[in-house]
């Protein structure tokens, strides 16, 4: 949320200047939307108890998002709104080109609160950016609770040959986010020379007592019923809950880093190629116990974020098309694809 609050005191300074105040926001969409889908079929898990087969029913409760956001950002020549309306379930991979089509502010806010085959994640996308003949400057935080990564960057970067179709980009950009790296089980493995995680179980506040398999939580509720329950299920519940906790403990940590970047844009009625791309290449050294250099022992690993977007209409009736982008921030990747062929009958 660190960002909407940047993003609301950037534009506060408009608020006095009516014209400048609504020049800022014509053309931008703001949209809200609910959507929803069966999820998984229910199905039969039978189980043997003795001599009797037992059954039960699983049962995963129905899909649904909810979405909010506000979107100003010039389509390329390759997009066209499929839908009269926004529903937020759009996914228009030029939304993550480093540069848009148009000079200027863009800004894209969106929040979307989902539930998929029983888990419940948000994701959010927020970010403004300008960019000019000679520059550009961008603030950025993206939560994807799918690929499990949340961050906030900013950028600011020096363009080379922005009239052309390839153009260049070469600056400075800082990034927070978790820490990213460190591994609080194998901290605790070190400094207990130990791998008995019971030994961390009872540290956390669980019970346990082998003799009468009785496996108490710290609330003292059962938890288990046999010791390989107790293994199988619940230590790693045990584990995962350490290491989220530690890793909140230590805050957000700051990552400055030299940016390099491209953007080619080529569009015409049947070919056209949008492709972009931005490398880390270079991470300054804060010598913060927690930060990713320390973590790794290296201030030059690579990170970097590359998309595309192609079509080719071959024939009159015959066309294909790549779209996707791949995302590789300290040593976590996530990314989105789709291709294809179409063929018209006429």
């Amino acid at each position: 949320m660190r960002l909407a609050v940047l993003l609301f005191f950037t534009a506060l300074p408009f608020v006095g200047q009516a014209q400048v105040f609504k020049n800022f926001f014509k053309y931008s969409t703001l949209y809200a939307a609910a959507n929803g889908n069966n999820s998984l079929a229910t199905t039969e898990a039978y189980s043997i108890d003795g001599n009797t087969v037992q059954y039960d029913l699983i049962q995963t409760p129905f899909d649904y998002s909810l979405t909010l956001g506000i979107r100003k950002i010039a389509r390329f020549g390759y997009e066209n709104r499929a839908n009269a309306f926004y529903d937020g379930t759009e996914k228009t991979y030029g939304d993550d080109a480093t540069i848009g089509k148009r000079q200027g502010f863009e800004f894209l806010s969106e929040i979307d609160y989902r539930r998929q085959q029983g888990r419940v994640l948000v994701n959010q996308h927020h970010f403004l950016r300008y960019v000019s003949k000679l520059w550009l400057a961008k603030v950025e935080y993206l939560e994807d609770g799918f690929a499990d990564v949340k961050y906030a960057e900013g950028s600011q970067r020096l363009r080379i040959n922005s009239k052309g179709k390839l153009s260049f980009n070469a600056g400075i950009a800082q990034r927070i986010s978790e820490a990213y790296g460190y591994d609080p089980i194998a901290e605790w493995v070190e400094a207990n020379n130990s791998v008995h995680y019971t030994t961390l179980a009872l540290q956390e506040g669980y019970s346990v007592d082998f003799n009468t398999q009785e496996f108490l939580s710290p609330d003292g509720e059962g938890v288990a019923s046999s010791v390989d329950v107790w293994k199988e299920v619940v230590i790693p519940t045990v584990l995962s809950d350490y290491a989220e906790k530690q890793r909140l403990l230590l805050g957000d940590q700051w990552c400055h880093s030299l940016v390099l970047g491209y953007d080619y844009y080529y569009n015409s009625k049947d070919l056209w190629l949008h492709t972009w791309g931005n490398f880390y290449p270079y991470h300054l050294d804060l010598n913060n116990e927690y930060s990713y250099n320390t973590l790794i022992g290296s201030n030059d690993w690579l990170d970097l974020s590359v998309g595309v977007v192609s079509g080719w209409r071959i024939t009159k009736s015959l066309g294909i098309f790549l779209e996707g982008t791949y995302n590789r921030y300290w040593n976590r990747s996530w990314h989105n694809f789709s291709a294809g062929v179409n063929y018209v009958i006429y």
